[in-house]
């Protein structure tokens, strides 16, 4: 069996080793396309392929369909956006995320970009602390259990809304959990964002959800892009310049927001949450690992289709 690693952004060498000496324990075949600039590559090195492991890679119809002997697509990541789950369905392939082994380097990073927000970019000017300041945390799954974490050692009061997770559980961790998103943005003076783009969640984050927040609050988003409503993000930002955001997502009204907010909003130049050396390897080596046990054992536990 062939297990393809295809990723355009590719894994560090070390968890290419780890990945290969997984698959080779079992029995299985690595093949590699890194950096691929033509979907047509892609589309041809999934010919052979019994598994496809994949980072911010894209996995529509196309590609299954030129995936004859294609069982299981795995996103090294939590977020499978990028992969056509109906489609995958209808083809026979199961679909799994690594979720939790990205965590606390996203988590790392929502605190180096709110450090630098209340700092205001570092150009002179008195900022502001973290200390004692009220943290929203909106959507409370592996990536927000470690932003409480790190907010403890801050001393900052944290807060949390998601719609899936018990009261219960948040409560165990010290954070108090809200019973809506409308008193999380009006509570918080830190909202950190960490809710997956679904069907219910795009553009979810929208005008009137913003103008909720607190004078001097700043939004970061880690989680997609596809959850902000940008047009309203924009109007809301020329009603409110007190209000800052910064992400690791580059929206696509980027100049815009250059042009009109330079002095409170940034904007990584790619997707950075998960660009550590330990969640690269983390990730990846979990991929190969959740391949063998379903190739082998039929084991699904990280499965996200149906």
């Amino acid at each position: 069996m062939k297990v393809l690693v295809a990723t355009e952004k590719p894994f560090a060498k070390v968890a290419v080793d780890g990945i290969r000496k997984e698959a080779e324990a079992a029995g299985m075949e690595l093949a590699l396309l890194e950096k691929y600039t033509e979907k047509s590559q892609l589309l041809a090195a999934v010919a052979t392929a019994d598994a496809l492991i994949i980072r911010s890679d894209k996995v529509d119809a196309e590609v299954l369909a030129a995936a004859p002997n294609l069982k299981i697509v795995v996103r090294a990541g939590a977020g499978y956006d990028n992969v056509d789950l109906a489609a995958a369905t209808a083809a026979g392939v199961c679909v799994m995320n690594t979720p939790g082994q990205n965590s606390n380097a996203v988590a790392e990073l929502v605190f180096g970009l709110l450090v630098y927000a209340v700092r205001n970019f570092y150009n002179g000017t008195s900022g502001t602390e973290l200390k004692g300041k009220r943290l929203g945390i909106h959507a409370y799954g592996n990536v927000g259990r470690n932003v409480a974490r790190i907010a403890r050692g801050f001393g900052m009061d944290i807060y949390a809304y998601d719609a899936y997770t018990p009261a219960e559980a948040i409560e165990r961790d010290g954070v108090k959990p809200l019973g809506s998103v409308e008193e999380l943005y009006a509570t918080a003076d830190v909202v950190s964002v960490h809710i997956p783009a679904t069907a219910e969640t795009r553009q979810s984050i929208n005008e009137a959800l913003l103008a909720r927040l607190p004078k001097g609050a700043v939004v970061v988003n880690t989680a997609r892009k596809e959850v902000i409503d940008e047009p309203g993000l924009v109007r809301f930002l020329e009603a409110r310049p007190d209000v800052k955001y910064v992400t690791d997502i580059r929206p696509d009204n980027h100049e815009e927001m250059m042009e009109k907010f330079a002095a409170r909003y940034f904007a990584t130049p790619k997707k950075m949450g998960a660009q550590t050396a330990e969640a690269n390897i983390n990730a990846g080596i979990a991929a190969a690992r959740q391949i063998v046990g379903y190739l082998l054992r039929g084991d699904d536990t990280f499965r996200v289709n149906k």
